[in-house]
């Protein structure tokens, strides 16, 4: 009982929210022009992570029991793929390949193809998707999301993953990319 009350405050704080982006003026295009602006500045911002590490230092990890940088940015692609295509309905690509697994696509320019191909994928699945439909709900295991919530969370899946990057490539010497946040001037 307290689970389903729980999934309905964050159902009814989503929806609430989308209200409130609407009832400030913006509109559901909008949200999906602000979307594709974001997703290319963050596919510019990954690539160059990819040219700052070393082609050689690709399976490099901070620790043993760690993820390799190539699997890292390969876990990235992969829930970018997911998660987009909860959010946009288009059927994702590479289905049922497990490329942070695969020894093939380990190599630089693997890992370099498939994280453009998943920015890629998630840029023009949101700009051919109606954005009217941001606010229907998409079930997915276990997990009842609207379209923008499942668009919010593979966001926020690719920044985490190209964050923990910053570490590997610090500790290759290497000074990683400076933020690609535009702010306003004096801010």
């Amino acid at each position: 009982m307290r689970r389903a009350f729980s999934l309905l405050l964050v159902c009814l704080s989503v929806c609430t929210g989308i209200t409130q982006l609407h009832a400030q003026g913006l509109q559901p295009d909008s949200i999906k022009a602000q979307f594709v602006k974001d997703w290319q500045r963050a596919k510019e911002y990954t690539d160059e992570y990819l040219a700052a590490m070393p082609a050689d230092k690709y399976s490099a990890r901070a620790v043993d029991s760690i993820r390799s940088f190539s699997e890292q940015m390969l876990h990235l692609a992969t829930g970018t793929l997911g998660l987009v295509s909860n959010g946009t309905g288009k059927p994702r690509i590479f289905p049922g390949f497990n490329m942070e697994k695969s020894a093939g696509a380990q190599r630089k320019d693997s890992v370099v193809y498939y994280v453009d191909a998943s920015y890629d994928f998630a840029i023009n699945a949101i700009k051919n998707m109606d954005a009217s439909t941001l606010g229907e709900h998409v079930k997915r295991g276990p997990y009842d999301e609207t379209k923008f919530a499942w668009l919010m969370k593979a966001f926020e899946h690719q920044t985490h993953h190209r964050g923990q990057c910053t570490i590997y490539i610090r500790l290759q010497g290497i000074r990683p990319p400076n933020e690609k946040l535009l702010l306003a001037p004096g801010m």
